[in-house]
């Protein structure tokens, strides 16, 4: 089972930028499919970006033009990277792998906040 480690989130203006990154534990990091999930107060925990093993990356429409996701097999760390920022992005911010059926995974890291104010 591969541990994950969230870090770079804050709090920021709208329009601001924050580059988050996630560190995986394990070597065969590289031959999965990575995304970043996030979680608002409320609502349900959602997948937002994924990058898959090749380096094909796949966005949610709310994010899409806005968030940019890369990853680093080397170093097994994946990165968020987050400009024009809305309030509506404020959640808990995960990453993980992605399964073939987008089925969520049953263990997470601690996440990393980020709070976007108007």
């Amino acid at each position: 089972q591969v541990q994950l480690v969230e870090s770079g989130g804050g709090s920021v203006q709208a329009g601001g930028s924050l580059r988050l990154s996630c560190a995986a534990s394990r070597s065969s990091f590289s031959l999965n499919a990575m995304g970043w999930y996030r979680q608002a107060p409320g609502k349900q925990r959602e997948l937002v970006a994924v990058i898959f093993s090749g380096g094909t990356t796949n966005y949610a429409d709310s994010v899409k033009g806005r968030f940019f996701i890369s990853r680093d097999n080397a170093k097994n760390t994946v990165t968020l990277q987050m400009i024009s920022l809305k309030p509506e992005d404020t959640a808990i911010y995960y990453c993980n792998v992605v399964a073939d059926n987008y089925r969520l995974p049953s263990s997470w890291g601690q996440g990393t906040q980020v709070t976007v104010s108007s």
